[in-house]
């Protein structure tokens, strides 16, 4: 057995002056000149040659030999006790896939759970940020230790955190299990919790403006707290101390699940996990076989992501667009101290070079759509400033159409603005794709996704029926009055939590003119189309079985000789599917049209009757993303279309800043023909 062991203790360079020294010694990259600031924390903290330092604006800084960092890494004294110093803000360049920034030692080798391997500290925890959403579990947090897996999913078997609520003296330390997911998709994956001192993970706020009760058996910000992980033939043993606490033990089998059906999933994970749609199951021999290595320092845990994207890793905290200097002036970091630091393993370890060349940079480097969706080889797209590409395999534009990652799971994201360049004969923008395939209804076609609707334009007139909504999918005619037999929209109005689901479907119109078109709207969840507000500030009631930004659904479109069979799916909501023909009209005469279309189009002279074969014979194609159907247009001028929201003059920066656009994320698309109906 090879065994290194060291104790740790650093010198703080304090105030104005040690900062103005930094500054005035530091090298291009950041690090100081170790001759010049005297103590650096190699020099009390040998393990250092043992593990690559990364750190907070996401950089592998390597062997911390002879680094310091004034802004992410330094060394304390307090009270003659002398400390290293791991501190990270909410925002900037985080490491590999993750949603947060870390100042964080990795392990040069990863060893097998089989082997012998052991890890202590002692810390204090001097700052967690103030801000975030409170319903959000990982806000006010920090993880100080881990056991992460190199290979696999790189999931991780442990995390030790402090979280304080803003107000409270105490705060909660607690320790996280990470299964490993079973299947190639991670994204099903969550974390147990075991509470240590104070909560576990799980303990939330009700809503965003009041927070749980301070716990009574907690840890203050800056008191001391020790931590053994001791590993041993496949078992992890975990020892917690802190002066005037009690001692604390925990044991976890590391080869041999306790999740491996989906009727293990504990009570608390269903209530916290399972409505994001983590809900995977841990394979039998959960980390057994993979090369795991230890982690520790400051791994920032409150984040300014939008909590819609996650509700429970995306905190919505201040991060003043990512300045480190504002970040740290008003408290929004994380920042833990370390003393008596202290590990061993075995001889059988090897090298993790794998995971570092895996993840070193990764946040940076670009991931296509095209590896996202590996159907986008079918499709060409409209981009929202009116530009188009047909080649969309390694194609992306940071401003309309690029992958984002969620914490669990890569997307795409189609983004546009509320006044751009449109198509031809469209008031809107869009950032679409449009499918190359034409198909007649007899013939048929089929598209399905999932997807959020991450935001919809916050500005508009009530009154309208197209203001705060966007269409996620369609089938578009190529020929003819080259209507719209399916639009699928979704629509929240300002406010409102929750917003519709509902579909359109556009006759077909008869003759030569085409002003006399309507939509007739079917509700899926919420309200149809024609559900508005008396004024332009006057919204409706709240959909009590609506669909919240963030929230997934998916949709299937399959037209098989000449019937549309759709099929609404989301988590937590009835399944709704519908049938139209698409070959034969119910609209043909003036009498057949539907009293909520004389309320809404009728009297705008929209009036028209429907041909009697509909779009039968006609060539067809979908379209899938992000129609933006709020626009600047006066709504005098079409109280159905003409949304009269703000649009900075078309400045496509300000309208992002402001609101004015619609962003919604897809993933698993699929278009191919139509098959017969189950």
């Amino acid at each position: 057995m090879f065994k290194s062991k060291f104790t740790v203790g650093v010198m703080l360079l304090i105030g104005v002056l040690f900062f103005q020294s930094c500054k005035d010694l530091s090298k291009s990259d950041g690090t100081v000149d170790s001759a010049a600031e005297g103590k650096v924390p190699n020099e009390v903290l040998p393990i250092f040659k043992d593990f690559n330092l990364i750190l907070g604006d996401g950089t592998n800084a390597g062997v911390a030999t002879n680094l310091s960092n004034k802004d992410f890494f330094y060394v304390a004294k307090e009270n003659d006790q002398e400390w290293v110093v791991f501190k990270t803000p909410n925002a900037g360049n985080t490491h590999g896939t993750s949603n947060n920034t870390r100042t964080e030692l990795a392990q040069l080798k990863k060893w097998s759970p089989m082997t012998k391997a052991k890890m202590n500290a002692t810390l204090k925890v001097m700052n967690v940020s103030p801000t975030g959403d409170p319903t959000v579990a990982s806000t006010h947090s920090v993880v100080v230790g881990q056991i992460h897996s190199a290979d696999g999913h790189e999931n991780e078997p442990l995390k030790i955190f402090y979280k304080k609520f803003p107000g409270h003296e105490k705060g909660s330390v607690f320790w996280n299990y990470e299964i490993n997911t079973k299947g190639d998709d991670n994204s099903g994956r969550w974390d147990f919790s075991y509470p240590i001192w104070g909560y576990d993970f799980s303990i939330i706020a009700s809503d965003k403006n009041s927070i749980p009760s301070e716990p009574k058996d907690g840890i203050k910000l800056g008191e001391e707290f020790s931590y053994e992980v001791d590993i041993n033939e496949g078992m992890m043993y975990l020892t917690f101390k802190s002066p005037g606490h009690e001692t604390k033990t925990f044991s976890k089998n590391l080869i041999e699940s306790a999740y491996a059906k989906a009727s293990d999933a504990p009570q608390q994970v269903r209530d916290l996990f399972f409505p994001i749609g983590q809900d995977g199951v841990e394979r039998e021999k959960a980390y057994d076989g993979e090369g795991l290595f230890f982690k520790l320092g400051s791994y920032n845990q409150t984040n300014g992501k939008d909590p819609a994207v996650n509700r429970v890793w995306c905190s919505g905290a201040e991060t003043h667009g990512g300045d480190l200097t504002k970040q740290y002036a008003d408290g929004n970091y994380a920042e833990v101290w370390f003393k008596d630091v202290s590990f061993e393993i075995s001889d059988d370890a090897i090298s993790n070079a794998g995971y570092f060349a895996a993840n070193d940079g990764l946040s940076n480097k670009t991931v296509y759509p095209s590896e996202v969706i590996s159907t986008l080889d079918k499709f060409k797209i409209m981009l929202g400033d009116g530009s188009t590409e047909d080649n969309l395999i390694d194609f992306e534009n940071k401003d309309y159409f690029y992958t984002v990652i969620d914490g669990t799971r890569r997307w795409v994201a189609y983004k546009t603005p509320n006044a751009g360049v449109t198509s031809k004969n469209s008031s809107n923008t869009r950032t679409e794709l449009h499918e190359k395939r034409d198909w007649i209804p007899e013939e048929g076609g089929k598209l399905s996704a999932t997807c959020r609707v991450m935001h919809v334009s916050t500005t508009g007139d009530a009154r309208v029926a197209a203001s705060f909504s966007t269409v996620v999918g369609q089938i578009h005619s190529g020929e003819g009055h080259e209507n719209e037999p399916l639009k699928i929209f979704y629509k929240k109005f300002p406010g409102h939590e929750k917003g519709s689901v509902f579909w359109n479907y556009e006759i077909n119109t008869a003759g030569d003119d085409n002003g006399g078109r309507w939509d007739f709207s079917t509700a899926i969840w919420g309200h149809d189309m024609s559900i508005v507000g008396k004024n332009k500030t006057d919204y409706p009631k709240e959909p009590t079985d609506g669909i919240a930004l963030g929230e997934e659904f998916s949709y299937e479109i399959n037209v098989y000789k000449g019937i549309m069979y759709l099929t609404f799916k989301s988590d937590g909501h009835e399944t709704r599917t519908f049938t139209k023909n698409l070959i034969a009209s119910e609209y043909v005469n003036a009498s057949d049209i539907p009293e909520q279309v004389r309320r809404t189009f009728v009297p705008i002279g929209q009036d028209g009757t429907e041909r009697p074969e509909a779009y039968a014979g006609e060539l067809n194609y979908f379209k899938q993303g992000a129609y933006n159907q709020t626009n600047g247009k006066d709504p005098e001028k079409n109280m159905v279309w003409c949304a009269g929201a703000e649009i900075y003059g078309g400045d496509i920066a300000k309208q992002y800043e402001n609101g004015s656009y619609t962003e919604v994320w897809f993933r698993d698309t699929k278009v191919g023909p139509g098959t017969p109906p189950k």
